[in-house]
């Protein structure tokens, strides 16, 4: 048994796991470790001292990759990655400089200064849709917020976000019966990829098939179903459980995830989408504002279908993945190269972030 669980020791985490639960893990993920080396220049070490604790914690780095044998998805653990030397804008906050700045809000006054759908708005309590004037699809609407600053939210105002994008996509699909698979994104702030800082989130719903990461997922949980006759949400999380890296409240499954795209990524799962994961999403949220010091963060919620289809979406739940994008005051952009062509490039520890909801969310 290990005493102290982390990413780092994650191999041998896995090694002390009952017979049946190391199967379950290994069928879903691959975990490997090497050691980066390095000589450190002695006109450097005292840079490197103060930047990184000591010479010893860069001259030989423990890297683990993690990878999903189902989903092809991967990720590269290294704690240093914390600690490396970031250029940022400005000494002044983000949120001073564009929360209380006085500049013109452009949604503000979203029913003069934003087009609507053809089949209207949707008012919820706390918010308005609008029809996106540079659309991603045919259909693509924005909930706007009515408070501006979008790190502050209570849950009744995320409930009331969600609710209306509901709305907006049942009406959505009245006007057109063939477009019937949904998203809804909420990308917080600039560095997240949101092009206004008023609070807002984007919905789409288009026909055909799901977006293509969606629709990969489908099918490679589907191959899952049909080689080991098991669901494979239900078995990504046990494997995630069996690694301390999971939490379950009021009826939906919380994960943080091994092969995260970005650090501190959160996977919540759910049979529908009802009150209760309307709840843990705002919670999840919560966690990340209060207790983690998130700013920027992107969220994506995805449905089965709305209506029936031809393939097959058996045992596809609900699903809502958040990521934490980051200082909006850093200069350089958290993805490159690699993350884009080869796998996430990660510097928190999932283990460790489990630890924290558990103790926030519990």
């Amino acid at each position: 048994m290990v005493t102290n669980p982390s990413i780092t020791n994650l191999e041998e985490t896995v090694a002390s796991l009952p017979a049946k639960a190391k199967e379950l893990f290994h069928r879903i993920f691959t975990v490997t470790a090497t050691v980066g080396e390095l000589s450190v220049p002695p006109s450097m070490q005292p840079w490197v001292e103060q930047q990184f604790g000591s010479v010893e914690n860069v001259s030989r780095q423990k890297i683990i990759r993690v990878t999903n044998l189902i989903t092809s998805e991967g990720a590269l653990f290294n704690w240093l990655r914390n600690y490396r030397p970031i250029e940022t804008v400005s000494e002044k906050s983000f949120v001073d400089e564009f929360f209380n700045d006085g500049q013109p809000d452009t949604f503000c006054c979203p029913e003069e200064n934003t087009p609507e759908d053809t089949f209207g708005r949707i008012a919820g309590k706390y918010c308005i849709t609008a029809s996106n004037i540079a659309k991603y699809d045919g259909l693509h609407g924005m909930v706007i917020f009515n408070e501006f600053n979008p790190l502050q939210f209570s849950q009744e105002q995320v409930i009331d976000y969600i609710d209306t994008a509901l709305e907006w996509a049942r009406q959505a699909q009245a006007k057109r019966p063939q477009a019937k698979y949904f998203l809804f994104v909420w990308n917080c702030l600039c560095r997240a990829g949101a092009s206004i800082v008023h609070g807002h989130a984007q919905m789409m719903l288009t026909e055909g098939s799901h977006y293509a990461k969606i629709e990969a997922l489908r099918r490679a949980a589907l191959g899952y179903r049909q080689k080991y006759g098991s669901n494979y949400f239900d078995d990504l999380f046990l494997a995630h459980q069996s690694v301390g890296c999971t939490l379950e409240k009021g009826g939906v499954r919380i994960l943080a995830s091994l092969t995260p795209f970005r650090d501190n990524e959160i996977i919540l799962i759910a049979d529908k989408l009802d009150l209760p994961l309307k709840e843990r999403i705002y919670e999840v949220l919560a966690f990340y504002r209060d207790k983690m010091g998130v700013v920027s963060f992107n969220l994506s919620l995805i449905t089965p279908p709305l209506a029936a289809t031809e393939e097959s979406w058996e045992g596809f739940p609900v699903m809502v993945k958040l990521l934490d994008r980051g200082d909006p005051n850093i200069r350089s952009s958290d993805v490159g190269g690699v993350e884009i062509y080869a796998a996430s490039v990660v510097a928190s520890d999932p283990i460790e972030l489990a630890q924290q909801m558990r103790q926030h969310l519990g």
